[in-house]
């Protein structure tokens, strides 16, 4: 599963939210489809910390600022 890119990973995990969210699938189906979309989920924010890490030494290394963590507006949380 590690060797999943990002965007792989992603359309599985919305892949196994349609399903979820649908209903029909046995508890155990469910169960283990929920364990795969846990792990899925730990892979994508694992890759987005590994990118976020990598953009900030590349601008340390340009003698640019540190990222500032996003900040949503009003329009955006609507």
């Amino acid at each position: 599963m590690s060797d999943l890119s990002f965007e792989q990973a992603m359309q599985q995990l919305e892949k196994i939210v349609v399903q979820l969210e649908q209903g029909e699938l046995p508890l155990e189906q469910a169960l283990e489809q929920f364990e795969q979309a846990v792990k899925l989920s730990r892979l994508s924010q694992q890759k987005l910390q590994q990118a976020e890490q990598k953009v900030s030494q590349l601008l340390q290394q340009q003698g640019q600022e540190n990222l500032t963590p996003f900040q949503p507006s009003a329009e955006d949380e609507a």
